[in-house]
């Protein structure tokens, strides 16, 4: 899952991105109005987290802009703007769901997913590819029964892997819903966790590398 964040607030941001990392999403950073709507125009997100009060203006206008052009994607708005009447106004501007500050940072995170789910094709919360089993509603892998042990990020790669078992993956497909704008697009991080995914999953070893592609979910794992 890829989030943009729009958030002028240094430490609100940080503490928002962080926290949104640690639960495996991916978070791509923006301050003002103008950037993020160049990072939309640029990438594909499953959500937008934006505080209203910005340097350039008020978050909603960039919500009704991109509702007028036919953009469908969630958006959030996370804001101390918390009245009655400023949430009305997100709601009528095209705003998915409002959020006052403070907040708990777990709330964030179940509101995200939750949005996130709403523009993608139904999914059963329990994924079963071979003898894994994927609980997505908990985080959690087991294989032929036992519970694994994954990171955020493995669980993530993981879990796209198995939206289209026996389907190749790009590398780049992987890098733009799994990492952030950071991640060059030619480097191995990739390679890497893919690495680390296969000795968690153990033997035999369920994903199939497609040189020069990417990689799949077999099947029979």
């Amino acid at each position: 899952m890829r989030v943009l964040l729009l958030e002028d607030d240094d430490v609100v941001r940080g503490l928002v991105a962080d926290g949104l990392r640690r639960q495996g999403i991916s978070v791509d950073e923006t301050t003002t109005l103008a950037d993020a709507d160049v990072a939309l125009t640029v990438n594909r997100y499953d959500c937008v987290v934006a505080d209203r009060g910005l340097p350039d203006g008020d978050a909603v206008r960039l919500v009704a802009t991109i509702r007028a052009a036919g953009t469908t994607v969630p958006v959030l708005l996370l804001t101390a703007l918390g009245t009655v009447q400023d949430r009305v106004d997100g709601f009528e501007h095209g705003a998915d769901d409002y959020l006052p500050k403070p907040f708990a940072m777990s709330e964030l995170v179940v509101r995200v997913r939750a949005l996130a789910r709403r523009v993608q094709p139904p999914r059963s919360p329990i994924v079963r590819v071979g003898d894994l089993e994927l609980d997505l509603a908990r985080r959690r892998v087991t294989r032929a029964g036992v519970l694994l042990t994954l990171t955020a990020k493995e669980f993530a790669v993981l879990d796209v892997l198995a939206e289209r078992p026996g389907a190749v993956v790009t590398r780049t497909e992987l890098i733009e819903r799994c990492w952030d704008e950071h991640t060059e697009p030619m480097s191995n991080v990739v390679d890497v966790l893919i690495g680390q995914l296969r000795r968690r999953l153990g033997t035999p070893d369920p994903i199939e590398t497609v040189r020069g592609v990417g990689y799949r979910l077999r099947e029979a794992a």
